[in-house]
């Protein structure tokens, strides 16, 4: 199974300062949207991944906006909404500003307290990575020897380096930070996975060369 995983467009969310999930996400900016128009394009022109069996987006609107932007240039199939895609579940958070956060809640610190809850409701470090480690190993027994792409938060795709790379989280300041409508691809095969590309923005460094050369 070769998984796809892209991350949304420049969301409105991030340009506020706002936790956003299912309530609070009011999509992309219109630099967003022009972000994903350049991706699609891109994939139209190469074809690559254009008979993939699936287009899976977390239902959080700026993944669902991305995703359907994309999905002409992907397959003929419809899009599929998928919870387990969503990032680190804020519960009573959605819609809050950090600082509004940090103010009610305090600082939210994986590290120290990896099974704190990101606010009433809301997910744990801990639970999240189970998560999204279940949800790999699910889309890889359902969709077994075949490519299949999903649009999907920077935390999800990050959270599959942790979890398949099993790499603890010691506190250092290195991280990793994947950037909008990035591409990362994973491949399963013989029990096993392998880190095929991680973090492909070729599509938006090219948007800006043309620009400057224009």
């Amino acid at each position: 199974m070769r998984l796809v995983l892209i991350r949304h467009a420049h969301s409105q969310h991030s340009q506020h300062g706002l936790i956003a999930d299912l309530r609070g996400c009011t999509g992309l900016t219109d630099v967003g949207v022009q972000q994903a128009h350049v991706l699609a394009n891109r994939l139209h022109i190469s074809a690559e991944w254009q008979e993939c069996a699936v287009v899976l987006a977390s239902p959080v609107r700026r993944a669902c906006q991305t995703a359907g932007i994309l999905a002409h240039s992907l397959s003929r199939q419809p899009l599929r909404e998928d919870a387990d895609l969503r990032e680190l579940l804020p519960g009573a958070a959605d819609g809050m500003s950090w600082a509004d956060y940090q103010a009610r809640y305090g600082l939210f610190d994986p590290v120290a307290e990896p099974d704190r809850p990101f606010a009433p409701g809301g997910e744990t470090w801990n639970g999240f990575l189970t998560r999204v480690q279940t949800t790999l190993h699910r889309l890889a027994a359902q969709y077994h020897g075949q490519t299949i792409v999903v649009v999907s938060h920077a935390g999800f795709i990050v959270a599959s380096l942790l979890v398949l790379f099993a790499i603890p989280r010691p506190g250092t300041d290195a991280r990793f930070e994947p950037r909008h409508t990035s591409i990362t691809v994973w491949e399963r095969a013989a029990d096993s996975w392998c880190l095929e590309r991680y973090n492909d923005t070729w599509h938006l460094d090219q948007e800006q060369l043309l620009k400057r050369a224009g």
